[in-house]
């Protein structure tokens, strides 16, 4: 019997309501099962969603096999009575007293990329199509749509999905076939799916973070490497952080499967690398002991900051394995175009550029980011989520003509840079207001000189004075343009 039969007249409990729960309810509610929809919340946005969902649910049980969904607001914590199944929003911990109260009776715990992956059967019966997945801490969104782009350019009907893009259930449930899917997968969402399989996934890096909801760094790298386990073909790790390659040891894969290295240096067999300028392939042809086939060029990769040419190594290292040729590499890294706020060039202004990566909302981005430019005028601060900062002011002290610090625990950053690089000129902005990136701006400007960057690596989250991290950047993005014309 298929997943979708077995769906029919289940009790399934959905916990969440948001952007993955009101998808999984209205596929749930359309193969037949009995749903009930449990939110923590019992705000005004909720009630909303909930009244939304229950209109939406009415005028489609008339016809259909199932009645309405049902919501509970406000109670997140209680087991439906009858509960057969639970459908969980990637984000709810596992700690949660409903999951214990699930273990207790025997209910199995589902994410959505796991309701996903047992949906994926097509209706025509064609074999459904292979996942390529990757995770780590930073880099997933844009090496998955690299490993798109590159799909695309070998002719392959794909798309970007999971933790960015098409949603899984879409990919997987829409009328479009695809050959071969790239998907982004975050930890929470890999710890709700164990039985995942992918034709070839990567790890791209492993640093702390989200350790309030995994409990510890084991336990998180654990959900990492879930990302392995039954891959066909390759298991691609990153050669440069050891922890990678553990995760590919410990897998039980199907047998034959390859672990396959990426490095900035010069590959060895099994290996992508890079060699003068070229990114270059040594695990995918016939004699890679003796044989290299070159990609693409570093200049290809936009832009080619090391942490970049890396990405675009993980993401050429999971099309190889799926068979893609050497000139789709090349061409698909020409086409792909960053994400905002990825490391992405404002403007030159007086000999000075003017570089936003918003995204980098952790230590270990802010490091990869800072690794790319030098010298530095660096800006950052913001909510630091736990996080310590003597490890990154050591590694970039030697790149640093100043530094300005804004948000709420910037004194974090502060003592780091004064033990670590006390010679380093440091603005302390006492602000946490929007407007205080615009004067932070000018403070680098003044300390920077011809040929300086100035970087906005936060190496924090933005919510203690934006809404997000493309707000923060935006923000950047519009006080440098206002410098530049003053300056013009």
């Amino acid at each position: 019997m298929s997943t979708r039969e077995e769906l029919s007249g289940k009790r399934v409990t959905v916990a969440g309501l948001g952007v993955s729960g009101i998808p999984a309810a209205k596929v749930l509610h359309g193969l037949g099962a009995h749903v009930t929809v449990v939110n923590d919340a019992d705000d005004e946005r909720a009630r909303a969603q909930a009244a939304e969902l229950a209109d939406w649910a009415a005028a489609r049980s008339a016809s259909g096999p199932a009645g309405g969904i049902s919501v509970r607001l406000g109670d997140g914590d209680t087991l439906p009575d009858g509960t057969e199944l639970i459908v969980t929003a990637p984000g709810w911990r596992p700690d949660k007293p409903l999951f214990a109260a699930a273990e207790q009776a025997g209910v199995a715990v589902w994410g959505d990329v796991e309701l996903a992956w047992r949906l994926r059967e097509t209706g025509s019966g064609r074999p459904p199509a292979p996942w390529l997945a990757v995770t780590g801490t930073n880099g997933k969104t844009t090496t998955v749509r690299m490993l798109a782009a590159i799909l695309e350019a070998a002719g392959l009907k794909t798309a970007a999905v999971g933790n960015i893009g098409v949603s899984l259930l879409d990919a997987v449930l829409g009328e479009e076939e695809y050959d071969v899917l790239a998907v982004e997968l975050s930890s929470y969402q890999l710890h709700w799916a164990p039985s995942l399989r992918a034709h070839s996934a990567a790890v791209l890096n492993l640093a702390p973070d989200h350790l309030d909801w995994h409990g510890s760094m084991a336990a998180y790298a654990t959900d990492k490497g879930r990302i392995y386990e039954g891959n066909e073909v390759a298991c691609v790790y990153n050669v440069a952080d050891p922890a990678t390659e553990d995760l590919v040891r410990e897998a039980d894969v199907v047998e034959g499967c390859r672990a396959v290295g990426f490095t900035l240096g010069t590959p060895g067999p099994s290996q992508l690398g890079v060699v003068d300028g070229i990114l270059v392939d040594r695990a995918f042809v016939p004699d890679r002991h003796q044989q290299a086939q070159e990609l693409a060029e570093v200049s290809d990769v936009d832009p080619p900051a090391p942490h970049n040419v890396a990405n675009a190594l993980a993401a050429a290292a999971l099309a190889r394995a799926y068979g893609v040729p050497a000139t789709a590499v090349r061409d698909g890294l020409r086409a792909f175009r960053p994400d905002p706020h990825r490391i992405e060039k404002v403007a030159d202004v007086a000999g000075v550029a003017y570089v936003d990566d918003s995204k980098a909302t952790n230590t270990h981005a802010a490091e990869a980011s800072l690794a790319a430019y030098d010298p530095i005028v660096w800006i950052a601060g913001g909510l630091a989520k736990g996080a310590a900062f003597d490890e990154l002011a050591a590694r970039a002290a030697g790149r640093l003509r100043g530094v300005v610090l804004m948000g709420a625990d910037r004194a974090l950053i502060a003592a780091a840079l004064a033990r670590h690089a006390p010679d380093v000129p440091v603005v302390d902005l006492d602000r946490t207001d929007t407007g205080a990136m615009a004067a932070a701006v000018r403070e680098a400007a003044r300390l920077a000189e011809p040929g300086d960057t100035v970087l906005l690596a936060p190496a924090c989250a933005s919510m203690d004075m934006f809404a997000n991290y493309n707000k923060r950047g935006e923000a950047f993005a519009a006080a440098v343009r206002t410098l530049a014309a003053e300056r013009a």
